[in-house]
């Protein structure tokens, strides 16, 4: 069963720690946002395979916005 990581605020992307195919551990880093000079770490909920990643480093988000889905 597939799971998306989405955006909790409105904030800009500003670093992607995996890629497609990446285990991940729960708890791992995914990704980090900036909303405000504030860096907010996505993390995984559970451990799982990366499927895809929808953002890359710059992009704007708007709340809701997909982010990550992963196994």
């Amino acid at each position: 069963m597939a799971h998306t990581v989405s955006a909790e605020m409105v904030a800009s992307v500003h670093s992607v720690e995996v890629a497609p195919g990446d285990s991940v551990d729960a708890g791992a880093l995914l990704m980090v946002l900036e909303s405000m000079k504030m860096e907010i770490p996505v993390l995984a909920e559970h451990a799982g395979t990366i499927d895809e990643v929808f953002v890359e480093v710059g992009t704007v988000v708007q709340e809701g916005d997909a982010l990550i889905s992963f196994r």
